[in-house]
């Protein structure tokens, strides 16, 4: 790809901390194979409708390549279908439209295994009810599950509980992806379950702001918090230990490296479509506070 230039279209859920990371590792892949890239960019905040719109004009405009997280399972069909259909080789990454349309219009999707990731988060957050001596834990949860992969990251999050803490009891389990609303959400939880003993957040956004909620009604080291997605806050957070136990990691910035090499191959003529491309998954614990300094001195510049 030495010396070419490229248009590349790229879709970003939202804009929590992770796609900062994505986008950055894209462009230092393009940047090291030579390619001369131009990324025409979006994020529609889930909206499917704000979506499509966008890849409509990225289809009019004959980008070279679209990278996306879809924002629903079935919703994002017609968009990712429509840039398939005119030619313009489509990877997602974190996020896909159901495994049918995949095959059918998709020409890779990077993923970490939801259910493994939330296995991870689960097998942390036993251990600690197991060494805390907590047998029956009540635990919130706040979701992200208006896309399938964090429904899929509870399912792996429960079944490594159900297998080592059979007497765990989900309380309650509520919407909030991003920090904003998953501070008010978390506060409403702890307020309507005052024995609660944990949280498990399913994005860096639904971690931070249970961890927020937590210091605002003055519960840390009461109410714990097991999550998702590292960020430079919740990494601190971690490394104080006081309040968020683990974090299971996916990053940015190697999803966007993914990303590139897939765009990469497709460009260099390789059509196949519905090849899956997995993403490396990291667990973190207070525990390791080694790691987890690692983790902040590789992510100096805050992108993770």
């Amino acid at each position: 790809m030495k010396g070419k230039s490229l248009r590349i279209g790229a879709v970003f859920l939202d804009s929590q901390g992770f796609y900062g990371g994505v986008k950055a590792g894209f462009r230092s892949a393009a940047s090291a194979s030579g390619a001369k890239l131009k990324l025409v960019e979006s994020n529609p905040g889930d909206d499917a409708s704000k979506e499509a719109s966008f890849v409509s004009t990225l289809v009019s405009s004959r980008v070279d390549a679209l990278i996306i997280s879809a924002s629903s399972q079935t919703g994002s069909v017609p968009a990712i279908r429509s840039a398939a259909k005119a030619g313009i080789p489509v990877i997602c990454y974190n996020t896909c439209i159901d495994q049918a349309d995949l095959g059918k219009y998709v020409s890779a999707y990077v993923q970490g295994d939801p259910v493994a990731f939330g296995k991870n988060t689960g097998n942390a957050a036993a251990d600690y009810f197991l060494k805390a001596g907590i047998t029956h834990p009540k635990i919130a949860v706040v979701n992200c599950e208006f896309v399938q992969v964090c429904t899929l990251r509870r399912q792996g999050f429960e079944a490594a509980l159900k297998a080592k803490v059979p007497g765990y009891q989900i309380v309650s389990n509520q919407a909030g992806t991003t920090e904003d609303k998953s501070v008010s959400v978390a506060t409403n939880q702890l307020q309507a379950h005052p024995d609660l003993n944990a949280f498990y957040g399913e994005s860096g956004g639904a971690t931070f702001g249970a961890y927020k909620a937590i210091q605002s009604g003055k519960k840390a080291g009461k109410v714990v918090v097991f999550g998702s997605d590292m960020t430079t806050d919740i990494a601190n957070a971690l490394a104080d230990g006081t309040v968020i136990k683990s974090i299971t990691d996916i990053s940015g910035k190697v999803t966007g490296k993914l990303a590139w090499e897939q765009v990469q191959r497709v460009l260099q003529g390789d059509h196949s479509l519905g090849k899956t491309v997995d993403d490396p998954i990291t667990g973190y614990t207070a525990d390791d506070k080694t790691a987890v300094q690692q983790w902040l001195t590789a992510h100096a510049d805050g992108l993770p």
